[in-house]
């Protein structure tokens, strides 16, 4: 997959507007609830976007200067971070996202075309150049926007998104052992979407943005149906 880094340094910028927007709606109250993540309330999901779009600055750091920055100190220090911030006030979260949104959009300006290319290295392993860093910053910010369970939901991602993250789930779980074996069909495809080599059936029909949230475990298959008729079948986690 190609990732154009400026064309999705804009739909961060969107995105991110529309996640601030539904953050600023609210209170100390809301923000202790329950998530749609098991184990973190609502200060949890927003902490943990604050700390990556700084991560995401430390990988741009690394790929626009050569030197190693890594995007977490370690994946304990990660879960520190989370903790600790989960439970601010909702003013002291909101301003917090803002701001290292704002250092992720200066340090998105200040990148050579070159560096782009970089090779850099997330804290979970993988490597890749740096312009999927734009790529993986707008899933956090549209799924984990979806996972505030505030009024926002899958139905509500942009549809360029919802076809790149659709096809992306199929080329990630086709190469997968565990993957399922399975063809996708949405209308707003326009073709059927196999997931492995030669596989013709059951076909999982429904609109593209349930068919995604169904992928990454963030629905059961509401408004799904397979054929021929039955279960859907099972898929393993994602993330």
């Amino acid at each position: 997959m190609t990732y154009d880094p400026l064309a999705l340094a804009v739909d961060v910028e969107r995105a991110t507007a529309r996640l601030l927007a539904t953050a600023a709606t609210l209170d100390d109250a809301a923000l202790s609830g329950r998530s749609l993540l098991p184990g973190w309330t609502r200060g949890h999901v927003l902490t943990h976007l604050a700390r990556n779009a700084d991560g995401a600055v430390n990988l741009l750091t690394w790929a626009r200067t050569g030197v190693e920055t890594p995007q977490y100190a370690s994946w304990d220090g990660r879960e520190a971070d989370i903790e600790a911030g989960a439970g601010r006030p909702a003013a002291e979260q909101v301003a917090d996202l803002t701001a290292a949104s704002d250092r992720l959009a200066a340090a998105v300006a200040e990148m050579p075309p070159a560096a782009w290319a970089a090779v850099v290295r997330w804290t979970s392993g993988p490597e890749a150049p740096a312009a999927r860093v734009m790529w993986s910053r707008l899933r956090e910010v549209e799924i984990h926007h979806v996972d505030l369970d505030a009024g926002y939901t899958p139905a509500d991602w942009p549809e360029a998104f919802t076809l790149r993250m659709l096809r992306s789930l199929a080329r990630d779980f086709a190469g997968r052992d565990d993957g399922p074996r399975l063809v996708l069909r949405s209308p707003e495809v326009g073709h059927d979407v196999p997931i492995g080599a030669d596989v013709t059936e059951p076909v999982v029909v429904g609109p593209a943005s349930s068919v995604v949230a169904w992928l990454i475990g963030r629905s059961a298959g509401d408004g799904l149906v397979a054929q021929p008729p039955g279960p859907l079948p099972p898929v393993p986690s994602w993330s």
